[in-house]
């Protein structure tokens, strides 16, 4: 259950912990590993991971720990192993073990009050209520998040500027999951046939990434039904005219993520519509990742999409009228309602834990527009974001049934041109992006994405 970081080089832990010091102007501040938890009985739990924050400042898997920041100093407290632990789970590494991996000093979790005193100590929002409670008791006051309480303001605000830009070890990190995402997908293409099942697919998926010593960073959705955003079944037989939607992304052994998504024909070749479609989709991820560079407004990252995804649904058809128009009135959004992507980083959504005080910049707040709200990310774009860029087109019943949105669309959707296209109930095409000084590098560029590609990736042996 205990993890310590991959690399022998406990540096960059050590310059995190420097940099967010020097944000806090001394304040001390508390952040909390958190704790296993119980799937139905106290002794069989969930797979252990230590919350992102902890794991950005420690790089460590640490049950029941807590890092105090506090001036020049940091120091881990942790409870130390039950007299029983090695006969239930082997060796346990030992503080000396952990303050080398980590570069922090450890301590036992007795001392903790005492090296917290009296003071005003900022915190962080725990992963589980029973971590939350303990951190309520050392820093004394209750946890907010949205807004923050007065005391871990400036800590929120501290650890969000530390954590968009990713260092050399976390880009490095990031490129690690990107690989093994990749090989997941290439798996999964090879492994479509029609007549199996969605979750055969899932499997060669999940045995590249658990291969390289990896998990999942959110649960895959592997599905025939991609109008299903959040599709998290996989029961469903693989049929001949059927589309296959995958969204799988690996997360490194220190939790760095990747958040891939490909969608391909279960026979290996696309119908003539849904090619169509899926060079709509194609293009409007190229629009998109063409706007991302530096100093660019992820919102706009996100309309350049939109525009993209309008001008070829009015090509073929199925949308009439003006490009400009159809993305202001949210038109478009019938079929692609979701935001562009989110950063990417220690969580596949990263810091949304936060909530929109990490998404969108200061003096910037979601839109009630149909076509905006679901925007996960707003701010101005620096060298060492990532983000993901995910277009899709979708056939949401529930959308195309809506009264409401049916009459922002008025005539300016074809009902009967979209009723030749009932074999794409849904297609999404998601990359993760770094932003570099001279633009985009996609990370994810191994995962076949092209239509000739991708067809020649299924089913190959």
């Amino acid at each position: 259950m205990i993890r310590l970081p991959d690399t022998n080089d406990p540096a960059p832990y050590v310059a995190r912990r420097r940099r967010l010091a020097a944000l806090l102007g001394g304040r001390p501040a508390l952040v909390a590993a958190g704790l296993p938890r119980p799937r139905n009985y106290r002794a069989n739990v969930y797979p252990y991971r230590a919350s992102s924050h902890f794991l950005y400042l420690t790089g460590a898997s640490l049950p029941g720990a807590f890092v105090l920041v506090d001036g020049d100093h940091a120091t881990i407290y942790a409870e130390p192993a039950a007299p029983d632990h090695a006969l239930w789970h082997g060796p346990t590494p030992g503080a000396d073990a952990v303050e080398a991996a980590t570069g922090c000093p450890v301590r036992p979790l007795a001392e903790l009050p005492a090296a917290i005193g009296e003071r005003p100590t900022a915190t962080l929002p725990p992963p589980d209520t029973a971590t939350a409670e303990v951190l309520m008791a050392y820093v004394g006051h209750p946890l907010a998040v949205d807004p923050p309480f007065p005391t871990d303001e400036v800590l929120f605000d501290a650890m969000i500027a530390l954590r968009l830009v990713h260092d050399p070890a976390a880009q490095s990190e990031l490129r690690r999951a990107a690989a093994a995402t990749a090989a997941a997908h290439r798996a999964g293409m090879r492994a479509t046939t029609a007549g199996a099942r969605e979750w055969v697919v899932r499997a060669a998926m999940e045995a590249e990434i658990v291969g390289r010593g990896m998990s999942h960073a959110y649960n895959p959705i592997v599905t025939v039904h991609g109008e299903v955003l959040h599709n998290d079944v996989h029961h469903h037989t693989l049929g001949d005219g059927d589309l296959l939607l995958a969204d799988v992304g690996a997360e490194t052994g220190g939790g760095w993520a990747a958040d891939v998504t490909r969608t391909w024909p279960v026979t290996g070749r696309f119908s003539t519509t849904q090619r169509e479609i899926y060079g709509v989709v194609l293009e409007a991820q190229r629009a998109a990742i063409a706007a991302v560079r530096p100093g660019a407004r992820y919102r706009d990252v996100h309309l350049a999409a939109c525009h993209a995804l309008a001008a070829g649904l009015v090509a073929l058809g199925i949308l009439r009228g003006d490009v400009a128009e159809l993305v202001e009135d949210d038109v478009h959004a019938l079929f692609f309602p979701h935001g562009i992507g989110h950063l990417l980083g220690l969580d596949v959504h990263d810091m949304e834990d936060l909530g929109d005080r990490a998404g969108y910049a200061p003096g910037r707040a979601r839109s009630d527009r149909f076509g905006l709200r679901y925007l996960r990310l707003d701010r101005d774009l620096s060298p060492g974001m990532a983000v993901t860029i995910e277009p899709g087109f979708y056939q949401v019943p529930a959308l195309l049934e809506d009264p409401e949105r049916l009459r922002a669309a008025g005539d300016r959707l074809d009902r009967a041109r979209l009723a030749q296209f009932a074999d794409v109930r849904g297609i999404r095409i998601e990359d993760d992006v770094l932003v570099r000084d001279d633009g985009a590098e996609v990370l994810t560029e191994a995962v076949p994405k092209a239509p000739d590609e991708v067809e020649a990736a299924v089913g190959m042996r």
